[in-house]
């Protein structure tokens, strides 16, 4: 049964959720976790994450801060390198083409290393992402494109332990409790209406923070907002996330920003159910096609796949391949690349062709004009500038030429049977419009005046990202808001009458 009154709602409970309820915590008052999902289907995004923060760190001793179990000996054989925060604020400003909110992204990338900490402190497991994003060259792993960090266990790891934390800091959830709409008056919030089992009731609080998701799960929404065919994606996470709490604060006047008719959209196997599967978690992505070639359903290359790093391509190559006829694509390698794909590829459920000839794997491409894939890769093979070195740790500069769409990095000859192909098409992770906050992660509404008691982090936040982001800032702005936000909304319950 849920409590008549509390200080703080917080309606979510994913990462930006649980990190906002500890803050709050910390002041001394109630707190009431709001999950619309089951608890068997709880943790919003978070959980179908791979688990990865893109944070500040200036070295290795910042790394063992977050990770004491790091050994002298994994030490010896990593290359962790560095990521500043100047390297910080230049992958945003790039991947969001400078239209990123700068005061928003200024905290991000200043507070994310203090912010690590702080859930270090709380009790967080951290480990380097060995594999994904390291490759072995000479005996040593050598980490790129400024990911390093990961929570232990991936997704379903931090919302375990983020629940765990909550719990042994007398916050409490509420499971299958759908936050309808917001209680408030000229003088801002005073509660939330919710349904909880089978019964819609108001819970009485002097601060709300929303932190329950984009609207990526709803057609409708992804329709209206981001446009036609946007319907036909895949969603990669959870089906929960239908836009409510952004509904709920527009009802009240919040302000709209930010990229509406953007969002996190990655190549997801073309056979995967409409909505996230947790014991497939984030495995239906498909993440190795730098290393080789897209084909659409005319037998065309359709995106420089060596363009950047992953980490800076994956997350608006999904947009791509929406576009393309009847919205899906194959990524083709070879026998050289096969032993490099990352686990993703191992899995049972995927859509999958295997050859040991060029021509036999471009008759078996669903859907394909198999003759014109066939002269593309060939085409694509003589265009290879073959004297430059593969090096998959490095933007190696090994492209190729004379072609119409170019690829700019690690470009290999699929020459070498056997060869394998996948089937790919949209997956969508989270929409970029949502509501404007300020520094302190107070939602501001029309007027642009301060809604009293309301907060807001995570993705239902808009203004950060546009057209792209960059790897593993989700579930910082997660955490580096989320914190805030639940600070915010603690010292304003301690202070309300």
């Amino acid at each position: 049964m849920l409590p008549a009154s509390v200080d703080v709602v917080v309606i979510g409970a994913g990462n930006a959720a649980f990190c906002a309820a500890l803050a709050a915590a910390e002041h001394n008052v109630s707190v009431l976790v709001l999950e619309r999902a089951p608890e068997d289907e709880a943790g919003g995004n978070s959980r179908f994450t791979a688990g990865a923060f893109r944070c500040v760190y200036d070295g290795v001793e910042d790394l063992r801060t977050l990770m004491p179990d790091l050994t002298d000996e994994e030490i010896s054989k990593s290359d962790f390198g560095t990521y500043t925060e100047e390297k910080f604020f230049d992958d945003m400003g790039r991947v969001t083409e400078y239209r990123t909110d700068p005061d928003l992204c200024e905290v991000l990338v200043t507070r994310s290393k203090q912010t690590m900490r702080w859930m270090q402190g709380k009790g967080v497991r951290f480990a380097p992402i060995w594999g994904r994003q390291a490759y072995k060259i000479n005996g040593r792993f050598v980490f790129w494109g400024g990911l390093t960090v990961e929570a232990w266990g991936g997704g379903p790891g931090l919302v375990a332990s983020l629940t765990d934390i909550a719990r042994k800091n007398k916050v409490t959830t509420a499971y299958g409790a759908r936050a309808l709409s917001l209680i408030a008056d000229d003088d801002g919030i005073k509660g939330v209406r919710v349904k909880h089992e089978g019964k819609t009731v108001d819970v009485k609080a002097r601060c709300v923070v929303l932190a329950a998701g984009g609207f990526q799960a709803n057609a409708e929404m992804r329709t209206r907002y981001m446009g036609p065919g946007w319907e036909l994606a895949k969603i990669r996470g959870t089906r929960f996330n239908t836009g409510d709490g952004v509904k709920m604060a527009l009802d009240i006047g919040a302000m709209p920003t930010g990229n509406w008719s953007g969002g996190h959209a990655v190549a997801w196997d073309r056979n995967a159910p409409e909505f996230g599967d947790l014991s497939v978690g984030d495995n239906f992505q498909k993440h190795s096609y730098p290393w080789g070639i897209y084909i659409n359903a005319n037998g065309e290359r359709f995106v420089d796949e060596g363009a950047d790093f992953r980490n800076y391509t994956y997350a608006k190559y999904g947009r791509v391949i929406l576009g393309q006829p009847g919205q899906f694509a194959w990524q083709v390698f070879d026998g050289k690349i096969v032993p490099m794909l990352r686990d993703e590829y191992r899995i049972k459920r995927v859509t999958k062709v295997r050859a040991d000839t060029l021509e036999e794997l471009c008759n078996k491409l669903e859907d394909v004009n198999g003759a014109k894939a066939l002269e593309t890769i060939k085409a694509y093979n003589k265009a290879v500038m073959t004297d430059v070195p593969f090096d998959p740790n490095v933007k190696d500069g090994r492209g190729t030429k004379g072609l119409g769409i170019p690829k700019s990095n690690w470009a290999n000859t699929i020459d070498q049977p056997p060869f394998e192909a996948y089937a790919v098409t949209c997956g969508l992770t989270f929409t970029f419009g949502g509501l404007k906050i300020d520094t302190d992660a107070r939602v501001i509404d029309t007027d642009g005046t301060v809604i009293p008691g309301l907060y807001a982090a995570g993705e239902l936040v808009g203004g950060l990202f546009y057209f792209n982001y960059p790897g593993g800032t989700g579930l910082m702005n997660g955490a580096v808001f989320g914190r805030i936000a639940g600070t915010s909304a603690g010292q304003r319950a301690v202070q309300s009458p």
